[in-house]
């Protein structure tokens, strides 16, 4: 039988591959949209990791469980913050004569 770490370690290995593969052939006018609309997912990655961190015992799995919870979190606020961009350029100007 393999090794699960051996495993997770090529399917995170492809999975990075494939997913660079992917965002390199997304269009820049469609990035962003696509972007907003990952921030869900994020979202449950978030709660994903903090389920593994609260699991294991092991000082290593709780490490890399505690950097997954920072690196999702570190993804959602960025892709809140460039949606906003994004939607902010949508806005009108304000008059000066109106509020």
């Amino acid at each position: 039988m393999l090794d699960p770490v051996v495993v997770g370690v090529v399917v995170f290995v492809l999975a990075s591959f494939i997913g660079f593969e992917l965002i390199t052939k997304v269009p820049p006018t469609l990035h962003t949209p696509l972007m907003s609309g990952s921030n869900a997912i994020s979202g449950i990655t978030i709660v994903g990791a903090i389920i593994a961190t609260g699991i294991e015992n092991d000082l290593l799995a709780a490490s890399l469980a505690f950097l997954a919870v920072g690196s999702a979190t570190i993804n959602v606020v960025g892709g809140f913050l460039v949606t906003d961009r994004m939607l902010g350029m949508f806005r009108r100007p304000r008059r000066e004569g109106r509020e």
